[in-house]
């Protein structure tokens, strides 16, 4: 993710779920929101949000990573590419969520082209200076949804992939409560005043669009050499046990 309370905010019901099902699960962010203040410093905020998102991952079990690039200013260039996936190399994932690669703010973008950059390429023996993991292979990768289901230019997302997380949505929300410091930053930069409760809509409409009461949506990576089995819809979609 980009920013702490991204992954609350689009994917982590879906993480519950995988928790709670044996996986183990790590939240990374490139940023840590260090713009995400009217009135304190960037040092202060970063610290106020990455101890905001440490708690929120604590609830789903997960451990919590920052990259540490500038808030609001992240860039595709070879420092955070690698960064991403030395970050890769010690984690070993074989699913990986990032974000839409077309959205409304410009380092979630970014982030996403990290995501499937860094995926394709960090069990390559000689992509890092981290030993390489027992099992380290290109990962099954999704992109979360952007902002209201729709890309940067305002046009609807079609998902390829729902999971059900009708049961996971109280603990979702919690765990975006946790990132407290947003409410007086999204009320006056973007106008948002209860982003838990536009988060609550926004996963009632994606249940509604594929017949549960809450649900979160992706767009599955299936480029050449990319697995290409839905694993999301097949552990968590619609009509399967929650």
């Amino acid at each position: 993710m980009a920013h702490p309370d991204d992954a609350e905010m689009t994917c982590a019901g879906t993480l519950v779920r995988l928790s709670r099902s044996g996986w183990e699960i790590h939240i990374a962010t490139v940023t840590a929101g260090d713009c995400g203040s009217q009135s304190l410093g960037p040092e202060e905020t970063a610290t106020m949000r990455v101890e905001e998102g440490t708690r929120a991952a604590g609830l789903a079990g997960a451990t919590f990573h920052c990259l540490g690039e500038p808030d609001g200013r992240v860039v595709y260039d070879r420092q955070s590419l690698q960064k991403t996936i030395d970050l890769f190399r010690r984690i070993t994932p074989n699913l990986v969520i990032t974000m839409p690669m077309s959205d409304y703010h410009s380092d979630h973008e970014m982030t996403g082209r990290l995501g499937r950059a860094a995926s394709f390429v960090y069990a390559a023996p000689n992509a890092s200076d981290v030993p390489l993991g027992d099992g380290a292979t290109v990962p099954r990768v999704y992109y979360c949804d952007g902002l209201g289901g729709r890309d940067r230019m305002g046009d609807l997302i079609e998902p390829t992939t729902f999971v059900d997380i009708s049961d996971q949505l109280e603990l979702k929300a919690a765990m975006l409560a946790c990132h407290q410091s947003q409410r007086d930053w999204l009320r006056s930069h973007n106008g948002i005043d209860n982003y838990i409760e536009s988060m609550r809509q926004h996963s009632v409409e994606r249940g509604r669009q594929c017949g549960v009461d809450a649900a979160e949506a992706f767009v599955q990576h299936r480029g050449h050499g990319h697995p290409a089995d839905d694993l999301l819809s097949e552990m968590f979609g619609p009509g399967h046990t929650r």
